[in-house]
């Protein structure tokens, strides 16, 4: 993830040092700065730095006000969607999302992620097309949350091997919606770890505090379809396959 305009003066704590409650307390509560704006993407996406108690790192904002229409998604809805993916992937323990909150900023309320300083001599495209597990848990993450653009430029590999995923604005549609380009495990049996983790998932979406606070960020019926995924990901114990209804990959897939 790389800014197109300029960036904070102050350099980020090394997120891989920041532990999860940290960077949030401080994303949550810290002084938000706008730095620049990444003008690629589609919607308003500002970088900032964030202080708190002499302690700084930059991050990715998104407003609300800043989110343009979607014909397949309610209004102003994409942050709390980003959230929710962060709610899921701090449930299944594999740290997917980087850390993120829902706060108020600048612009008005909106998204606030830290923001993660990727290995840059990784080639991406034969990252996406690896077997890599860490990846593979990402697919499993993607059909649980029914994501609709899984890029490659959406995966951000860090040098300790780990590998983030970003932009989840477009998740939990109660329609099957999953573009990805990660469909080299389809048909595949699950992993024994994947299996265990959803497992987990469907009690803390039917009864636990996960699917309390997804109550808080989606409509009943998308927290709902989730624990329904989830169920089927169980039942048949393997990656999903492409839909024939629906676009397999998104575009562009970079």
């Amino acid at each position: 993830m790389s800014a197109s305009e300029s960036e904070p003066a102050v350099r980020p704590s090394s997120p891989s040092a920041m532990e999860a409650d940290g960077a949030l307390t401080l994303l949550r509560d810290g002084r938000l700065e706008v730095a620049g704006r990444l003008v690629e993407a589609t919607n308003m996406t500002l970088y900032c730095s964030v202080t708190l108690a002499g302690r700084t790192a930059a991050c990715v904002y998104k407003p609300v006000r800043g989110e343009r229409p979607l014909w397949d998604f309610p209004d102003g809805t994409l942050a709390a969607r980003e959230v929710a993916a962060f709610e899921v992937s701090q449930a299944t323990g594999w740290q997917i999302v980087p850390p993120t909150v829902y706060r108020d900023g600048p612009f008005g309320p909106g998204m606030c992620q830290l923001w993660i300083d990727t290995q840059r001599e990784i080639d991406l495209t034969r990252l996406i097309r690896s077997r890599n597990p860490v990846v593979r848990r990402m697919a499993v993450f993607d059909a649980v949350v029914n994501n609709a653009d899984r890029k490659g430029g959406h995966l951000l590999p860090l040098p300790t091997g780990h590998v983030y995923g970003v932009d989840h604005g477009v998740c939990f549609a109660v329609e099957d919606k999953l573009r990805t380009v990660l469909w080299q495990w389809r048909g595949k049996p699950l992993a024994r770890e994947a299996v265990a983790v959803l497992a987990k998932l469907e009690r803390d979406i039917e009864s636990g505090a996960l699917g309390r606070r997804l109550r808080e960020l989606l409509s009943l019926a998308e927290v709902e379809a989730t624990w329904h995924r989830v169920r089927r990901l169980i039942n048949t114990g393997v990656h999903p396959s492409p839909s024939e209804d629906w676009p397999a990959i998104p575009w562009p897939p970079i």
